[in-house]
């Protein structure tokens, strides 16, 4: 019995010395008030500005406003999930995305969960939604165009790599299918592509995922979606976790195009939380700090340095204006952000000039530095020719008998541009396409084809050139201007395909 007894001691203290136990600290409060997604939450001592609180039941929250005795905190789930009385436990990490090269092809949310049906999403790392923008010294001037495939667009408002252009104007003016286009035209590229949803309908938005679908361009896409059923912090936050998204690839050299659809509803969802957290409102009730809202975010978007990889972010945001009032809260904020806006106008959608891009307000800031050298030789003139158009076409409406010829020939030439940049939708053109086209109109080797014929004299054309003279396709891609050996050669086959036209 004696060394049965000795065997338990030894056991016991064995056991003593061999325990072990981690004590960790743990932030808790209680709900005191809870509605509208907004819950107050009293006892989070420590608590931090962004940081994610645990509600249980697999909710999350947002710590938002941290006050003397209060933390206003933002649902991030359902919000009739949570009750007074409810504890609440800090997690002492602030709000993080997956990011990595899993995401690529696949539809998430704002926090990253996967909404396709596809299985979970195997993604390499997280980073923090907010960031802080890259400073002056590690950017590098813009140089590199994207070619979106629109005629319009590269011709004369030209987007480079590391470029903020706003897409601006009223509801169903085509301005999502501008940035649908540009990420259609990337397929075979290396720009991958993040679309980001803010409280659009889901039926929009799945009509949005199998136009890429169908295209291809789902293989080098992300799609980011914070639709209008969702709460108002899953679409606040939705534009920073896909810019974080980016961020990750262009930390890794490489090029990135986000489209921010739509940034008006995500000021709508803004507005609505500082509200119900009790901040001040300001003007047309949004809070002080909506600028800093994008600002913020829209600052994330640069090319690197090449010390740092040279990797770049373009952002193409997109903003919808009430009337055409381009002079509003929202859009002049976004418009002093913005290195350019294109401005698309409902009279010119309406009269069936599509896509309805109006030449006078619309600007890059950037300008010929972001443009091919093939594009800057053949677009030269277009913008000119179309400004002096509209100019001339409000003193010609009454009648052209009294016009000299050379007025009534900038007429011409200004109806012919216009009706050459007509362009159907999800239909990209390569970048020797583009050229072919434009030459052809700036050489004045179109001035003699009728207007209503162009479109079909343009795909003829096109399909002439690249099946007969595919060297001069591949020369102009491959050199990317049109030198003085491919000038000729060009001019002789759009004269040869003008001879067998109708």
């Amino acid at each position: 019995m004696a060394i049965r007894g000795q065997e338990i001691v030894s056991l016991i203290r064995r056991q003593i010395e061999e325990f072990g136990g981690d004590l960790t600290l743990v932030d808790v409060g209680t709900v005191v008030q809870v509605g509208d997604g907004i819950a107050s939450i009293q006892g989070l001592q420590g608590v931090r500005s962004n940081e994610l609180l645990d509600f249980g039941n697999e909710v999350l929250g947002l710590a938002m406003n941290l006050e003397s005795d209060i933390v206003g905190a933002s649902i991030l789930g359902d919000p009739n999930a949570v009750k007074e009385g409810d504890r609440v436990r800090s997690t002492g990490q602030i709000i993080e995305v997956p990011v990595g090269a899993g995401l690529i092809g696949r539809v998430v949310d704002p926090l990253g969960r996967p909404l396709d049906g596809k299985g979970p999403v195997a993604t390499s790392g997280t980073r923090p939604v907010e960031q802080v923008a890259p400073n002056v010294v590690v950017r590098k001037s813009v140089d590199t165009p994207v070619q979106t495939g629109i005629k319009a667009i590269d011709a004369m408002i030209p987007i480079g790599r590391g470029q903020r252009e706003l897409i601006i104007g009223d509801r169903s003016t085509g301005k999502t299918a501008i940035a649908l286009d540009a990420i259609i035209n990337q397929k075979g590229g290396d720009l991958i592509c993040i679309y980001v949803a803010i409280g659009q309908k889901q039926g929009k938005v799945a009509q949005v995922v199998g136009t890429l679908e169908e295209n291809g361009a789902m293989e080098h896409t992300i799609v980011v979606n914070a639709g209008s059923s969702d709460s108002a912090p899953l679409q606040f936050i939705a534009p920073y976790a896909g810019c974080a998204m980016g961020e990750e690839f262009m930390a890794e050299g490489k090029d990135v195009l986000i489209v921010y659809d739509d940034l008006t509803k995500h000021a709508w969802a803004y507005r609505q939380m500082s509200l119900l957290l009790r901040r001040p409102a300001g003007r047309e009730a949004y809070p002080g700090d909506v600028f800093y809202l994008h600002s913020r975010l829209l600052e994330r978007a640069a090319r690197l340095d090449d010390d740092l990889g040279g990797g770049s972010l373009t952002a193409l945001p997109v903003i919808e204006t009430q009337a055409g009032d381009v002079s509003a809260y929202i859009p002049t904020n976004v418009i002093s952000i913005t290195d350019g806006q294109i401005y698309l106008e409902p009279e010119l959608f309406n009269s069936g000039i599509r896509p309805a891009v109006n030449v006078g307000l619309s600007v890059s800031r950037v300008g010929g530095a972001a443009q091919t050298r093939a594009i800057r030789r053949v677009a030269g003139r277009l913008r000119l020719d179309l400004a002096q158009y509209r100019e001339l076409a409000s003193f010609a409406q009454f009648g052209t008998a009294d016009l000299d010829a050379a007025t009534r020939a900038q007429l011409a030439r200004g109806q012919l541009s216009t009706e050459v940049l007509k362009q159907p939708q999800y239909q990209p053109l390569s970048l020797e396409n583009e050229v072919v086209i434009l030459f052809a109109v700036n050489a004045g080797l179109m001035d003699d084809v009728p207007l209503d014929r162009c479109a079909a004299f343009e795909e003829q054309l096109l399909r002439y050139v690249s099946t007969t003279h595919p060297d001069i396709c591949a020369a102009v891609a491959e050199a990317k201007d049109i030198t003085q050996d491919i000038e000729p050669q060009l001019t002789q086959a759009i004269t040869d395909f003008k001879g067998s036209f109708g």
